[in-house]
């Protein structure tokens, strides 16, 4: 309402002014007047107009200088270009936030347009799916994923359920896929590292396998003795006496087994805390050295090296079960007449148990398994002489509790040493006198 009275004060201005020249200077002079004023007022304007030109093409410049009403004009436009920058700060500032995030995450992220067109990537979906975010802007998906499952699923238009593919560029590498529709027919592929998840779930099921086939040896012995036992043509007290002792050696078979399974799950128990207890391992080890020497019946020569009467802070049970573990392999896998040798020492600062033996080693290759559960180098041996494949896993566990490591080297046909580390923080030290060995 105020601009309409403006120009109506403007035009009664303008008519008065020209009545008044009309009487005073005649028709003529106030036609030229009139002509020189509008020459002047169009100079002023297109000087101005070429100022806002120039601004608007060269956007780093300021705006002009002007009166009236282009003063208003490049008032309010300096207001709003004021304005413009702030919002674009902000809308910059979230965005590089949201970037910072997304890079953050640990699943992979990738934007794509309606026709699967990469728009951006996160450095995570760059090292899951061998992509580059600046280089491969605007191709097409597929043809960096270049997986038929991937293609399927990316044409199924189904995307409840993520999809689960190895990653061919990367080794071992297993990923879950899944794309979510957002905004205007735009998509996110999000992508999520499961290898270890899945190698959780396969050794979840070789672990069923190899209990059932464990179980299953010892249970079909006893039930196939208990029906000949059971049949009277078959009463003599000879292979009854036999067939009840090989039951008795499969029962605690199974035995054997269900206490392993019970110690590995009592150790795996995230609440299950090591008792910081003073394990007199010196005194452990003279106890051990005695049960090896009967257990190997004299047919090894069994020798027990003390050069430190260091103790160790942890649980004295469990580590009397890990150490028992490693010597009772080395008698089962050192031929006859072998040497096998037990040494607790201070090395750099650290408390090392090994047991060195002459057996008949393992090919490095096996080395990285040997702490799996059920993993045997040689089947048929390990059944031989008793073992219930998951002494090293035991061994590990007990270990990791205990901020240990284990290290094992060995040389096919000359034996193997298995050494364990303890850190300096669970050594308690003192002065020995002498070393002590016994042979």
């Amino acid at each position: 309402m105020a601009g309409f009275w403006e120009r109506l004060a403007t035009v009664v201005l303008i008519t008065v002014v020209t009545g008044i020249l009309l009487g005073a200077l005649g028709a003529v002079a106030t036609l030229a007047l009139c002509c020189g004023v509008l020459l002047l007022i169009l100079i002023h304007q297109q000087r101005n107009l070429a100022a806002l030109e120039k601004w608007l093409r060269a956007e780093k410049s300021s705006l002009p200088n002007s009166s009236g009403k282009w003063g208003d004009v490049f008032a309010r436009l300096a207001r709003l270009v004021r304005e413009q920058k702030h919002s674009h700060q902000q809308i910059s500032s979230a965005l590089e936030r949201l970037r910072r995030a997304t890079s953050a995450m640990p699943e992979g992220v990738v934007i794509m347009d309606e026709v699967d067109r990469i728009e951006w990537c996160n450095p995570v979906a760059e090292k899951h799916l061998s992509i580059n975010s600046s280089l491969d802007a605007g191709q097409h998906i597929t043809h960096l994923v270049r997986q038929t499952q991937f293609a399927q699923y990316l044409a199924a238009h189904n995307y409840n359920e993520p999809l689960v593919i190895k990653q061919s560029r990367h080794q071992g590498l297993t990923l879950s896929l899944q794309l979510v529709p957002y905004g205007d027919k735009q998509k996110l592929l999000l992508s999520r590292d499961v290898t270890r998840l899945e190698r959780i779930q396969t050794m979840r099921r070789d672990f069923v396998a190899n209990v059932s086939h464990e179980l299953r040896t010892p249970l079909t012995v006893i039930g196939g003795f208990l029906e000949t036992l059971t049949d009277e043509s078959h009463a003599d007290p000879e292979t009854q006496k036999w067939a009840l002792g090989l039951m008795t050696d499969q029962t605690r078979r199974m035995q054997h087994l269900v206490e392993d399974l019970l110690t590995l799950s009592r150790l795996e128990d995230t609440e299950n805390q090591v008792r910081e207890d003073t394990v007199d391992v010196p005194g452990m080890l003279r106890k051990l050295y005695d049960e090896a020497q009967s257990l190997s019946a004299r047919r090894h020569l069994v020798i027990l090296s003390l050069e430190t009467d260091a103790k160790l802070l942890g649980n004295n049970d469990e580590l009397r079960s890990a150490f028992s573990n490693l010597i009772s392999n080395a008698i089962r896998y050192t031929p006859d007449s072998g040497v096998i040798t037990l040494s607790w020492i201070i090395r750099d600062g650290q408390g090392v148990f090994s047991v060195q033996d002459s057996g008949i080693g393992i090919d490095p290759e096996h080395i990285p398994r040997l702490t799996e559960r059920f993993y045997r180098v040689d089947r048929g041996r390990s059944r031989e002489t008793g073992g219930t494949g998951l002494g090293l896993a035991i061994v590990k566990h007990v270990l990791t509790c205990h901020e240990a490591k284990l290290e094992i080297t060995s040389e096919l046909g000359k034996g193997s040493c298995f050494s364990v580390w303890f850190p300096e923080t669970r050594l308690l030290t003192q002065k020995m006198s002498k070393p002590d060995a016994g042979v």
